[in-house]
């Protein structure tokens, strides 16, 4: 009588099994997760990369799509139908324009130092205001320049992205496509005409862009 081979043992599922693994991971988990996590929950020999290439394209057109959310994977509701999921009640995150501002300077110009910040707003940045951003987790701490000082950057989070449905800053809308939704006011390029104030002033005009 032979004896059963070991190495099926060690052959990894085959990919109609993996991609099940990788759904039923995705939908558990709230936040997106990264093809290194699904490597080390999934059986030796795994390749989640290709089953999510797989998974995504057959919930391509679906109620509900696998996108890509800066290095990681999420299950999310498909774009045109995010408003089924609007509650009555709508709570909102209230931001300053000081805090708008900053954000939209860290999404377009990232990595930027805080004197950045400054320089294009042309008023200073509280430190207020990075620290709600940062509390919000919507912006972090880069890496430091390689100029005198070594300052600290700000970059925008996989939260940023998630919460906006951007696969990566590089998806964010450009300028037209701003002013034509209205959430852009036609202004003066920065350094022709100052904002008027610091953030100190603690404006609460809200932007639909930044809105919960």
């Amino acid at each position: 009588m032979s004896e059963p081979k070991t190495e099926s043992l060690f052959e990894a599922p085959p990919m109609a099994e993996q991609e099940r693994m990788v759904e039923a991971i995705l939908f558990a988990t709230a936040d997106p997760v990264t093809v290194t996590d699904l490597i080390g929950r999934m059986p030796h020999g795994s390749d989640p990369a290709e089953a999510l290439v797989h998974l995504r394209k057959r919930y391509s057109g679906r109620g509900v799509n696998v996108v890509k959310v800066g290095d990681a994977w999420a299950i999310r509701t498909a774009p045109d139908l995010g408003f089924l999921m609007q509650k009555e009640i709508v709570e909102t995150r209230k931001l300053s324009r000081a805090a708008i501002e900053t954000l939209a300077i860290v999404a377009y110009h990232q990595p930027v130092t805080r004197a950045e910040i400054e320089e294009i707003r042309g008023v200073s940045v509280s430190r207020g205001t990075i620290d709600q951003l940062i509390e919000m987790e919507w912006i972090r701490l880069g890496r430091r320049k390689m100029s005198p000082g070594r300052p600290v950057t700000f970059v925008v989070t996989q939260g940023f992205l998630d919460h906006f449905g951007l696969e990566s800053a590089r998806d964010l809308p450009g300028l037209k496509e701003l002013r034509a939704a209205g959430l852009l006011e036609n202004r003066p390029p920065p350094g022709t005409t100052q904002l008027g104030g610091d953030d100190e002033d603690n404006d609460d005009s809200q932007s639909e862009l930044f809105e919960e």
